[in-house]
C-alpha cells in the first residue's frame, strides 16, 4: 500500500473486535516502524509501553473521563506513549529556540504507528484525554504519558467521508 492510500483509508476507529487479536508479526511491524520515526537530533524522546490483556483495559478506562473513549476498552492493545527527556543537544536547542520538540516528536511517532497499523489491516485512535497520574501507576511509568493509541481490528472497516480543509485553505505559497 503506498503512503496515499493509506492517508486517504486511515481513520480513527471506535469500534474495535475485542475478540480478534493483534498478530504478533504485525505489532511488531508496527513497532519496527516507530523505530524509523525521525525526532529532533535523533533523541526519539518518548516510551512506548504496550498494554494488553487486564492491563489494556484499566488503561483505557483512564482515558474515559467525562463519558468520553468508552470504545476503548475494546481495543485489545494499547500503546502509551510517555515523553522522555531530551538528548543534550534536542535539550539545548529546544531552551534557545523554546520550542517543544518533545511533543513535535511525538506527533511524528503517532503519524507512524498508525500509518503503519492503517498498512496491516488494522485501526487505531489517538486519544489525548486521559488520566496521566493513573496511566503512569499502572504501568510504572516515571514521565508525562502523552498519548494513548488504541490498536485493533475494526468491527467495520467501511470508510467514512473526510472533512478536510480545501488546499486553498491549508497552503499559502510564497516566492
Amino acid at each position: 500500500m503506498d503512503f496515499l492510500s493509506i492517508a486517504k483509508t486511515r481513520q480513527s476507529c471506535r469500534a474495535y473486535d475485542s475478540e480478534r487479536a493483534v498478530e504478533a508479526e504485525k505489532l511488531e511491524s508496527i513497532l519496527n516502524a516507530a523505530v524509523l520515526a525521525p525526532s529532533a537530533c535523533n533523541g526519539q524522546p518518548y516510551l512506548i509501553t504496550v498494554c494488553r490483556g487486564e492491563k489494556a483495559v484499566a488503561v483505557a478506562k483512564a482515558t474515559q473521563g467525562v463519558g468520553i473513549n468508552k470504545f476503548a476498552t475494546e481495543a485489545p492493545v494499547l500503546l502509551v506513549i510517555s515523553e522522555q527527556p531530551y538528548v543534550k543537544s534536542a535539550a539545548l536547542g529546544a531552551k534557545l529556540k523554546g520550542n517543544d520538540y518533545r511533543s513535535i516528536d511525538i506527533g511524528i511517532l503517532a503519524a507512524y504507528i498508525t500509518a503503519e497499523a492503517t498498512a496491516q489491516g488494522l485501526g487505531t485512535c489517538i486519544l489525548g484525554w486521559l488520566d496521566d497520574e493513573e496511566i503512569r501507576s499502572l504501568c510504572g511509568l516515571k514521565h508525562p504519558v502523552r498519548l494513548v493509541i488504541t490498536l485493533g481490528y475494526p468491527k467495520d472497516d467501511s470508510l467514512r467521508p473526510k472533512k478536510r480543509k480545501s488546499l486553498d485553505e491549508l497552503v499559502n505559497t510564497v516566492e
